[in-house]
């Protein structure tokens, strides 16, 4: 499941509120557009209520939530959902580390994360931050615990499918979609409510999920959802991996 909070050029009820969305991968690997709801991006109350909500209509436990930073999102995820694992987005925290960096040291940087998320298997994805911690610890301390501080939720997207590393990585997903939302909300002079708002934004949302493409390799979705375990992206069967 991706997790985020959109800003769409539409009147919401608070000057601070924006649209948090949720979308997942069926069993045969469909995506779908699970929730969308209005709320604080950072409230764990806001994201809390919207999972909730989620759990009463019968979702269980998710086994992976792709998300950005915002500490609201995880916490409520604890309380909600605490079986599920955590995955930051690549995306946002390359942008993160960027803005604690000098320009001068931000493309030699940006090449080192992507050594980490694009290594071929997480033991040379743990190597390339010790790396990357050697290379700018002494001078950037900051940007380096950026990341060392969260390796289990960077790289947790390594103990999935392969096929599925390119969709799991990144909010991608999301924004890719509300970024047409968007551009369709801005040349709009307004809902009228909160409530037309979000309705709008929805069947925008809805609309679009008709366009969607299934992840790479679907027929592994129903095995990780069953508990199988892969290894280096590769399904284990009695302790050995499969042949390719």
């Amino acid at each position: 499941m991706w997790a985020d909070g959109v800003h769409p050029k539409v009147r919401l009820g608070q000057a601070h509120s924006c649209v948090l969305v949720l979308m997942g991968v069926r069993t045969d690997g469909r995506m779908e557009l699970i929730a969308v709801a209005e709320g604080l991006r950072e409230s764990t109350e806001s994201w809390a209520d919207l999972l909730r909500d989620c759990r009463r209509r019968g979702m269980t436990d998710p086994e992976l939530v792709v998300g950005d930073g915002a500490m609201g999102l995880w916490k409520a995820l604890t309380e909600v959902f605490p079986q599920a694992r955590h995955q930051r987005c690549w995306v946002h925290k390359v942008r993160n580390v960027m803005n604690t960096l000098p320009k001068s040291a931000q493309p030699g940087a940006k090449k080192a994360l992507q050594e980490i998320y694009n290594a071929e298997d997480r033991d040379h994805a743990e190597k390339a931050i010790k790396d990357f911690e050697r290379s700018y610890g002494a001078k950037w301390p900051k940007a380096v615990k950026k990341v060392t501080g969260e390796v289990d939720e960077l790289l947790a997207f390594y103990d999935f499918p392969a096929e599925h590393w390119v969709h799991l990585r990144t909010t991608n997903p999301i924004e890719s979609t509300f970024s047409t939302v968007k551009l369709r909300t801005r040349v709009t002079r307004g809902a009228g409510s909160s409530a037309a708002a979000l309705a709008m934004v929805f069947k925008l949302a809805e609309s679009a999920q008709a366009r969607w493409r299934a992840i790479t390799a679907p027929h592994l979705v129903a095995l990780v959802r069953a508990g199988a375990r892969f290894e280096r992206g590769v399904l284990v069967e009695r302790g050995e991996p499969c042949a390719a």
